[in-house]
């Protein structure tokens, strides 16, 4: 399998005390250390590829505030540095390289350890750490560029992937679930919001529910419907902030609950999979998920 990153995500540096830090790095290659995958650095993405989902006034909005030096602040949480544009361009870059590297056949999975993460940018809306949407981008690159008629996304972070939501809102050809803790940030994710076409599936999760409900849930709901919707590939936006030791939620799942969900998840769209890094902040709960996810990622991709 392939796992793509690059130094530029260690130049999206956040202020002190924040979640989201550059130390997350050292964690997924702790997490990495030992499974033999193939490393290639993320391309620089294309403009191109960020207004499949955003349009381009946001996107100059978000160069624009890029601070010479310091830090400037898109929201409470979101915040920019020197190095921030730049590694969001490579995660871009990053995601649609896994696609068509999965796309084409030249592996049959990917991962893309990549930061700033994404499923909370919506269209015209920086927050929740993120700048853009790259795993929507990615399905969309999948869609768009490579001519798929059916993909899925499944959105296992412990909070709602609404960024995520709001790109594909309108996409038919996409399935999109999120599981999630509820009540929890963002506050969307409700079982009632379906997309334009009846193509989003939320699955909220009570708050100590543990990995025995997430497993219920998956069986019962995500997995039936997955095998109904047939996609021909699946992207993944890995958070791993569900952790029982995770700082900001409380899932209370483990790694092997990572494990095991990822093992059902490569059962579908013929094992082709493309997998995102998105939350996950105790260095060594992400550093152990990590390793169950990409340990599974690396031997079903044989």
């Amino acid at each position: 399998m392939l796992v793509f990153t690059h130094e530029a995500f260690r130049g999206h540096v956040t202020p002190p005390g924040h979640p989201e830090r550059v130390e997350r790095l050292g964690a997924v290659e702790r997490g990495l250390r030992g499974i033999p995958v193939e490393r290639r650095d993320c391309p620089l993405g294309e403009e191109a590829e960020v207004l499949r989902c955003h349009p381009a006034g946001y996107l100059a909005r978000v160069k624009s505030a890029v601070p010479a030096e310091g830090w400037s602040q898109l929201d409470g949480d979101t915040f920019l540095s020197p190095g921030s544009f730049d590694a969001a361009m490579r995660a871009v870059g990053g995601i649609c390289a896994a696609v068509d590297a999965v796309v084409s056949g030249e592996t049959k999975t990917a991962f893309v350890a990549g930061r700033p993460p994404g499923h909370h940018a919506e269209r015209e809306t920086a927050m929740g750490f993120c700048l853009f949407g790259t795993v929507a981008i990615g399905a969309k690159r999948a869609l768009d560029h490579h001519g798929l008629k059916r993909v899925a996304v499944v959105d296992f972070d412990v909070h709602h992937g609404n960024g995520t939501q709001d790109l594909l809102w309108d996409e038919g050809r996409c399935l999109f679930v999120s599981s999630h803790q509820m009540p929890l940030y963002p506050c969307t994710g409700r079982p009632e919001e379906r997309g334009a076409h009846g193509q989003i599936l939320n699955v909220p999760l009570r708050a100590g529910s543990g990995g025995r409900a997430m497993r219920e849930v998956y069986v019962g709901v995500v997995f039936p419907a997955l095998a109904n919707w047939e996609p021909e590939l699946l992207l993944i936006s890995a958070g791993f902030d569900a952790h029982a030791d995770d700082p900001l939620a409380g899932l209370e799942w483990q790694a092997e609950d990572y494990r095991w969900l990822t093992e059902r998840l490569c059962d579908f769209a013929g094992g082709r999979v493309v997998s995102s890094l998105e939350g996950g902040y105790d260095l060594d709960a992400l550093a152990a998920s990590v390793a169950a996810h990409v340990g599974v990622l690396e031997e079903r991709g044989r």
